[in-house]
């Protein structure tokens, strides 16, 4: 295991923090602030030592610049409000305006750096700009699970430069993720959903290897049923991908568990007429759209001698009212397993609390591609750097 912050001594230093920002933004407010929530006990513990705190995160994908909307300030004013105390927000994290920020820190104050993304330094894992971000600090703790599959500047070179520890929010990640998935209790069940295959032919290739079943939904399906031969419609297929996707229908056999019903609809909007049908009855003309409710009573009879389940990506277009009862529905057979279960990805965690379901989970995700890459055995370049415990 990783060495954490209280392994460390952390007191009257600067420390830069990593943490997973990557927030929804409305109008200038922060939407759903569970990621921010998440960073809180680590934050909290350097403030305990009187440490001086500084953070840094990357929000979207400015690609290389500066973009008035993905500032950090609707951030650092939703920190402040959380932890009760003022929080520091400069407009670069790099720089002048960065170092003098730093430099002025006193014991218990935090400093929000600006989007590490506004540098296309950052992505590229420059060292030059990895240099300047720890000469900011004295010990480097990454905090951020749900961005450690990318060897970014801030995230992977940073840790070169500086000791470099696990947060709070990290090694829980990363202890319940070993502990569940190590050895999992069998019957072991994978539900796998979200709109592309191709990101996780992998995910599934392994998976095949270690899950007694593997339940298929979302728009992932429609590349797997068009690979069976079925008529998909207008339904969000990738081409490319359908050579692999006969593969592992050939090599999953029964163990793979498509739809044998789907919604379906001419355009997922609220206002479109949706309607159930077979999976081998769709027209040329529709779209799939969701899970069908012969689905949703299949997959809760493959469920229920489960004793350990992870689920990844929702199995319709659930931000669309008339296409949102499958993933619900799956979020709520999940509550009520008796059994371990482990759900991640950006999508599927939103779909778990528009259900009301997250506290019933045994452990929720910070992570989507960092949750994916995991279940595959990958070492996480954002993890692999730090110090061993």
């Amino acid at each position: 295991m990783k060495k954490t912050i209280q392994e460390v001594n952390v007191t009257d230093k600067r420390v830069l923090v990593r943490v997973d920002f990557n927030v929804p933004l409305e109008n200038g407010r922060v939407t759903d602030d569970d990621r921010i929530r998440s960073a809180l006990p680590t934050i909290r513990y350097l403030l305990d030592q009187n440490a001086r705190i500084i953070l840094c995160a990357h929000l979207d994908r400015p690609k290389g610049k500066v973009v008035e909307g993905l500032r950090l300030d609707p951030v650092s004013h939703r920190l402040s409000q959380l932890l009760e105390r003022d929080v520091t927000k400069i407009d670069d994290c790099v720089g002048p305006e960065a170092e003098k920020a730093a430099n002025r820190l006193g014991s218990g104050e935090i400093l929000l750096l600006e989007n590490t993304r506004f540098h296309p330094e950052e992505k590229k894992n420059d060292g030059d700009f990895a240099e300047k971000l720890a000469a900011l600090a004295g010990v480097y703790v990454n905090d951020a699970f749900g961005t450690a599959h990318r060897a970014h500047a801030s995230t992977e070179g940073v840790a070169h430069r500086l000791p470099a520890v696990a947060g709070l929010l990290m090694a829980e990640e990363l202890n319940k993720l070993y502990q569940i998935l190590a050895t999992p209790e069998k019957p072991f069940i994978a539900i796998l959903g979200g709109a592309k295959i191709s990101g996780k032919i992998d995910v599934l290739k392994h998976l095949l290897g270690q899950a007694d079943l593997l339940l298929v939904g979302g728009g992932m399906a429609n590349t797997l049923l068009k690979a069976k031969g079925l008529e998909v419609g207008g339904s969000l297929v990738e081409e490319e991908s359908l050579a692999e996707a006969k593969q592992i229908l050939d090599k999953a056999g029964e163990r793979l568990i498509l739809p044998p019903d789907v919604v379906v609809a001419d355009a997922p909007s609220d206002e479109t007429t949706a309607r159930t049908v077979s999976a081998d009855q769709v027209s040329a003309t529709v779209q799939i759209l969701d899970i069908g409710s012969e689905t949703i009573d299949l997959f809760k009879t493959k469920l229920a001698p489960a004793r350990t389940v992870i689920w990844n990506g929702p199995l319709g277009a659930f931000e669309t009212p008339p296409f949102a009862e499958g993933t619900m529905a799956v979020a709520r057979l999940l509550a009520d397993l008796d059994a371990t279960t482990v759900v991640g990805g950006g999508d599927t965690v939103p779909a778990l609390h528009r259900a009301g379901v997250g506290k019933e989970i045994t452990h929720v995700s910070t992570g989507g591609g960092a949750f994916l890459d995991f279940l595959q055995g990958k070492e996480l370049p954002g993890i692999a750097i730090l110090q061993d415990g």
